[in-house]
């Protein structure tokens, strides 16, 4: 029952506090879609209030910040989204949109943003389907997510994903196209405003800095997609709050807006990192030099999530180049992707999720991590702007990793994954946290350093070995226990 109340209070987390961001099957985020989420943040930060009644709303002689194609940001304008909004209507909630996100911003629109309004229907089929994914992907990411406990053996994995996304997308901006798609709960297509001026945000960000950066592994992504997001979230958290206190603003009628469905919330907790984490990350440093200095870290992003869940590291705790040497044989090779590093890197994002998981996976008894531990809880509720706290202590000292994946001769999968930590001690507490996950999902201790899932005992059956060195910790995955020196021989 407790573990159902859990996963009850979580849903509803998504549901009214944010959707799942969009990553296509691969790791990359060049030239991908950044998603909206739909959580509005409660802060006391507000910019450009103006009083109607003591506005000028006097077109300006030439085109400033705060006005778009005749409209200024805090101008009403007659709307009904009753029967959703037609053709002139919604020109108005761009042009009013853009307006305002400018006068937060203070980043002038040289040109407008065009803006498509589509059914959730229909952004399943066209946008959700990652079906030409390679083999190589396909395998490498089944057996990443597989590693991370998330996603068992027998299912696939970028299906998953692509039926998170199609469940909690609202919006999204494409650089590619420098166009803007916004989801609509409704048959009578209408628009979400605060979804629009997030979106807005996406467009001036690859407009104006070299935003398009490339990630070849999930933790870049989520580093990057920490100042991507992030930005955009910190502007719309102002642009919400001036809703209601300041400004009227375009809203659908409450019930529609995403999530929930059958949503995978390991999956959801790994890939909300940027939402969750990103926006204090871009405070800290407009704390400290403004605009510029956010626009600042465009040109020198951070490296890792660890350093955007921490910015007081951005800069100064660079990962370990963690190295370990490919000493397989019986027909056991590494597996590449075109585009992609040669191996995986899941960051603090993903170690949280893999832990975190358990507390909401109704298939088993017991956890691994209490929520109480990874939820920022905030007076009896999760923060919603900030729900999940991605240094808890198994994961706060992580320094670097890397994920080899293997393929055999006859199809079988495995992986090498070697993870440096800042002492000792963090070390040695990550591997018996990670010990405690091998039993939660049923592993049985042989020597050695060698456990053992059993066929039919959870979705995870296979072996592992898990040894400390110093600061790093090494864990060897293989179909059977006999085959772990095939895949990784000891020394």
């Amino acid at each position: 029952m407790a573990r159902r109340i859990l996963a009850v209070g979580l849903v509803l987390l998504v549901v009214l506090a944010g959707c799942q961001s969009v990553s296509f099957s691969g790791d990359t985020t060049t030239d991908v879609e950044t998603t909206q989420q739909a959580d509005q943040p409660t802060t006391t930060a507000t910019n450009g209030s103006t009083d109607e009644s003591e506005f000028d709303f006097a077109d300006p002689e030439s085109d400033v910040l705060g006005w778009e194609n005749g409209l200024w940001y805090n101008e009403s304008i007659g709307v009904s989204v009753e029967d959703g909004l037609n053709d002139s209507e919604r020109n108005a909630t761009i042009d009013r949109a853009m307006a305002r996100v400018e006068q937060i911003r203070g980043i002038e629109f040289e040109k407008r943003v065009p803006v498509e309004v589509i059914s959730r229907d229909k952004y399943r089929e066209q946008y959700a389907d990652t079906g030409d994914a390679s083999d190589a992907l396909r395998t490498f990411d089944d057996t990443k997510f597989e590693a991370l406990f998330l996603v068992g053996e027998n299912e696939d994995s970028i299906e998953v994903q692509e039926s998170n996304r199609g469940e909690n997308v609202l919006g999204f901006y494409t650089p590619r196209d420098d166009r803007i798609v916004i989801i609509s709960e409704s048959s009578t297509p209408t628009i979400e405003e605060t979804t629009l001026g997030h979106e807005l945000v996406h467009a001036l960000q690859f407009r104006n800095f070299d935003a398009n950066f490339s990630s070849p592994t999930r933790d870049a992504s989520n580093a990057h997609n920490g100042l991507i997001e992030g930005e955009a979230r910190f502007v719309d958290t102002r642009y919400s709050n001036n809703c209601g206190a300041n400004w009227s603003c375009v809203s659908p009628q409450a019930g529609g807006g995403g999530g929930g469905g059958d949503l995978h919330l390991g999956i959801y907790i790994m890939k909300y990192f940027p939402y969750s984490d990103g926006p204090g990350f871009v405070e800290h440093f407009y704390e400290q030099d403004g605009w510029s200095g956010v626009a600042d870290l465009y040109s020198n992003p951070a490296k890792t999530s660890e350093q955007v869940a921490q910015p007081e590291k951005y800069g100064t705790d660079q990962p370990a180049d963690v190295r370990l040497p490919d000493r397989s044989s019986a027909g056991w090779e590494r597996v590449t992707v075109d585009g992609r590093a040669p191996y995986g890197e899941v960051g603090v994002g993903g170690l949280t999720a893999m832990l975190a998981y358990p507390a909401y996976h109704e298939g088993r008894q017991g956890v691994v991590l209490n929520p109480q531990e990874f939820l920022n809880i905030e007076d009896g509720s999760v923060d919603r702007s900030d729900p999940f706290d991605y240094t808890t202590t198994p994961v706060e000292g992580w320094d670097g990793e890397r994920m080899w994946i293997y393929e055999s001769d006859d199809g079988e999968t495995a992986y090498t994954w070697r993870i440096a930590w800042d002492s000792q001690r963090d070390a040695k507490q990550f591997a018996e946290t990670y010990r405690n996950l091998l039993q939660y999902w049923g592993a049985e201790q042989r020597d050695n350093g060698v456990w053992r899932i059993p066929e039919g005992e959870s979705e995870f059956a296979d072996a592992f070995r898990v040894t400390v060195s110093g600061d790093t910790v090494t864990i060897v995955n293989a179909p059977t226990v006999d085959q772990l020196g095939d895949v990784h021989a000891r020394q």
